[in-house]
Order: structure tokens, then C-alpha cells, then sequence
């Protein structure tokens, strides 16, 4: 038996690896200082051509690294094997398992189309791949509408999502049964090419240690009032841990309850808005399985489908480097730039922004996005893109156009976190930082560059494409 890690590398909750240590004692028994075999490929082409950020592809190799010491304690050999592509993984495979006389292999499954393919051709060249459910709380294909098909709106799903919930639980399986190596595995060497600085983002062991049970003591009760403000560090940081399977969305939810136990049937608990974004998170998986064609850049909405974008490469390249003149706008693409990370609020007004204000595919978007976050997840990163653009399931509708100048008034009022991004308006008065334009042309300033579109006439131009 040979255990395969994909998206899932951690020992706490991991289904495959639960029953492969259920399993291992009776295979090795009789085999004195043999150690079971398990196996992760470290494919960095295949990684970029799905746009991997380098600071994702950081994370999951220092995580890598970290558990081949942590499985060595419990008897298991972690090889960590460099192959180019999803077609070599297939042929390492067949030939490793017929060399080593391995009739099963064990793994997590996943998600998205090509991952689906690999594993298709696996079995295809007569791997024996026995697949297990780790990515989501409740199993893909079980929160169903009455007509037995996925919803495609998302307050019906949340209804149903938690009615399954309440009624058949879930199933958290808890850390590997034989205890961890308490090694200290913070400062492992990785590839030199791919070092960045990651103090704000440890391996995931000191997150469920140290920053979530902080989180849920001191921020959760606070989440639904700051959770829009980008300035307030008040979200859980979580999403580069579930992004790559390091943390288990299962775990989270276990934990929630533990801290909220009425969190399912309390429907006006403050603590409700942080479990929406689990169920969202879900939601976005669960479309992806019934609908394989989101992997492929398809629209939601086939209407939208054969849309001719005017796409000006110029305005497309401002919003990237964070000049375009809205400051909110430009602060945010430059947290992206700095960080490999963008406040939630944010998201919603760059995306928002690109698609209406500039009227640029949005899979210009969705593909910059992944190529910088260090959160990046098809299902998510597709799902956000779509909705902003008015394309997706469940989407904002075409006519709701974010106003960037609104936005910013709204949610950074003091303009705080636009100047931690834009130093070069650190010295424009509260009331004018969110447009600056008027005053620094009255006060004959330099220190900022024009707006690349007015917002009334692009909102116009806007409303015109879309209908």
C-alpha cells in the first residue's frame, strides 16, 4: 500500500491517512524496521502552468518538508519525488507500484478537471486508487434542491447545507493516532530560487496552536463589525491554509462549535457571519464538482459565454501595478503586489472594478489573481471572479457596479489603509483621500497619477455592454 498526498498535507483530519494507518500495522506485520511508504510530487511546472503564486508554492514545500520529519516519527516515509507534469506522475506511479510489488495507493482526491484526469489515467493504467473526501465539511452531492441537483443560489444551499449538518453531522477525524515528533520544524531549508519572506504566514501547526484559538477568543465576536474594514486585522487569515489543504475546513467547524455550541441553530448569532464563510467556501467546491466547465474558463451564465471584451491592454497592465488613479483601487493591488494576500472587501472592489468600471474579461483577472495569491484555489478564485462579474452562479447582477470612491469612504473612512499602500498621499486631508485629484491639482502636487476612467461615464458604458 502506498499512501499519495496531494492537496492535503497534514496529518490532523486527512481521511487517507486515517485508514492508512488503520491499515498499515496489518501490512507491515511480520516486516522487522520496514516503513511504510507514502509519496508527494513536487511538479513546479505543472504548478505554474495553473498559475501557482511563488509564495503558494513556498508555503506548500516548507509544509512538505515539515511533514516528511513528522511522518518519520510514526513509521511512515515521506519521499518527496521532482516531476514536470501530471502525465510523468501516472508513469512514476505504475512503474514504482509494480517494482515495489504495491497493490494500492491511497489518496485524498481532488477537485478540479485536470487533477480528475490524472487520476482517470491512473486507474486507466491499472493503479488499484482507492479516494477519500478532504476538501469540504459536508461531501460534494449531498446538499441537493428537490429536483436532486446543485443549487444555484447560494441562501438555499446555506439552508440545506446546515439542515444536513444538524441531521447527519460530520465526520472530523481528529490528529494521526501515534503522536507527532515535537521537533522544531519552523526553519527547514527550502529552494533558494523560491524564498520569500513567510513570518506572517507559519506552518500551519503554530496556526492551530497559537493564531486560530486567538482568533476565536478575541476576533470572532467582533468578525460581522470589522470583517469589512481593511485597516482592522480582523479575519482569521485561514485561507492560504484551506487553499492547500493544510488546515481542514472540518477541524475549523469542529472548533467553531466548540466556541459557539448553538452556532447551527442560532440564526441571528454574530458568530453566523464567519461560519457563512465556510458554507460559501462549500458552495463554491460543491459547483465545481457539478459543474467540471468552471475549470475550464467557462461563464456560469452561458449567455455571457461568447462576450467580445474590449480588453485594453494598457488599462489592464494600470490596475496590475495599482495606477489607476482610485486610491482605494491602487492600495489594494499594491497589498496584493506586497503581500501575495487581499482583504475579502477588496476583492470585491478590484474585481468589481476590472469587469465594469474597465471592462476586462474577467479571466484576465482570475488568472493575475492566482498567479499572486498566496491563497490561490480554483474553486474560490473562479467563484469571487464570476460573481463581481456578473457571469457566475449566484452572482451580483449586472447593474450593481461597485463606486470605488464610495467604497473607500465607507470602509477605510480615514483613508488608514490606503496609506500604508500609498505613502505618496500620506499628507492628503481625510476628506479628499478618497478621490484626491481636485486638491492636488489646487495645491500644484505631483504626487499622484489621474484617474484612468471617470466613474459616471464608465458606470454608463458599463450598464450599455452589459444589457
Amino acid at each position: 500500500m502506498l499512501l499519495w498526498f496531494r492537496n492535503d498535507l497534514r496529518s490532523h483530519d486527512n481521511p487517507a491517512l486515517h485508514f492508512f494507518l488503520a491499515n498499515m500495522s496489518v501490512e507491515n506485520s511480520g516486516k522487522a524496521g520496514s516503513k511504510a511508504k507514502a509519496i508527494f510530487f513536487i511538479s513546479k511546472k505543472q504548478w505554474h502552468q495553473h498559475h501557482w503564486s511563488k509564495r503558494k508554492i513556498d508555503l506548500v514545500l516548507r509544509h512538505a518538508q515539515a511533514l516528511v520529519i513528522e511522518l518519520a516519527a510514526i513509521n511512515i516515509e515521506l519521499m518527496l519525488v521532482e516531476l514536470d507534469s501530471f502525465n510523468q506522475q501516472v508513469s512514476y506511479l505504475k512503474r514504482y507500484c509494480s517494482e515495489q510489488g504495491i497493490m494500492e495507493v491511497i489518496a485524498n482526491s481532488e477537485l478540479e478537471f485536470n487533477e480528475q484526469q490524472r487520476d482517470q489515467q491512473c486507474i486507466s493504467a491499472g493503479i488499484t486508487l482507492t479516494l477519500f473526501e478532504a476538501d469540504v465539511i459536508v461531501p460534494k452531492g449531498k446538499v441537493l434542491n428537490q429536483s436532486g441537483t446543485m443549487f444555484k443560489v447560494f441562501t438555499p444551499f446555506k439552508r440545506a447545507w446546515l439542515k444536513y449538518i444538524k441531521q447527519y453531522g460530520f465526520e472530523y477525524l481528529g490528529k494521526a493516532s501515534q503522536s507527532p515528533s515535537k521537533g522544531n520544524f519552523d526553519h527547514l531549508d527550502i529552494d533558494a530560487n523560491l524564498k520569500l519572506e513567510t513570518d506572517s504566514w507559519p506552518l500551519a501547526r503554530v496556526v492551530e496552536q497559537q493564531a486560530l484559538p486567538s482568533f476565536l477568543q478575541n476576533k470572532l465576536a467582533d468578525y460581522d463589525r470589522h470583517r469589512d474594514i481593511p485597516s482592522i486585522n480582523g479575519t482569521s487569515s485561514l485561507s492560504p491554509y484551506l487553499a492547500a489543504g493544510l488546515i481542514s475546513p472540518r477541524y475549523v467547524l469542529q472548533l467553531l462549535i466548540n466556541q459557539a455550541p448553538d452556532i447551527l441553530t442560532a440564526t441571528d448569532s454574530a458568530n453566523l457571519t464567519w461560519l457563512n464563510e465556510l458554507i460559501w467556501r462549500d458552495f463554491y467546491r460543491h459547483l465545481m464538482f457539478h459543474h467540471p466547465k468552471l475549470s475550464k474558463n467557462h461563464c456560469f451564465k452561458e449567455k455571457y459565454q461568447q462576450y467580445t471584451w474590449p480588453n485594453n491592454i494598457d488599462h489592464f497592465k494600470a490596475w496590475c501595478q495599482g495606477r489607476t488613479g482610485y486610491p482605494l483601487v491602487d492600495a489594494a493591488m499594491r497589498q496584493l503586489q506586497k503581500t501575495g494576500w487581499m482583504h475579502n472587501r477588496l476583492r470585491m472592489v478590484v474585481a468589481s472594478f476590472l469587469t465594469k468600471h474597465l471592462l476586462i474579461d474577467w479571466r484576465w483577472g482570475e488568472r493575475y489573481f492566482m498567479q499572486q495569491l498566496i491563497d490561490g484555489d480554483l474553486a474560490a478564485n473562479n467563484g469571487g471572479w464570476q460573481w463581481a462579474a456578473s457571469t457566475g452562479c449566484d452572482a451580483q447582477p449586472y447593474f450593481r457596479i461597485f463606486n470605488p470612491i464610495r467604497q473607500s469612504e465607507k470602509f477605510d473612512p480615514n483613508g488608514n489603509f490606503i496609506r500604508k499602500y500609498l505613502p505618496e498621499l500620506a499628507n492628503i486631508p481625510d476628506k479628499n483621500i478618497h478621490f484626491p485629484h481636485q486638491y492636488i491639482e489646487k495645491h500644484q502636487l505631483e504626487c499622484y497619477w489621474p484617474a484612468i476612467v471617470e466613474h459616471k461615464q464608465a458606470r454608463v458604458k458599463a450598464l450599455s455592454f452589459y444589457k
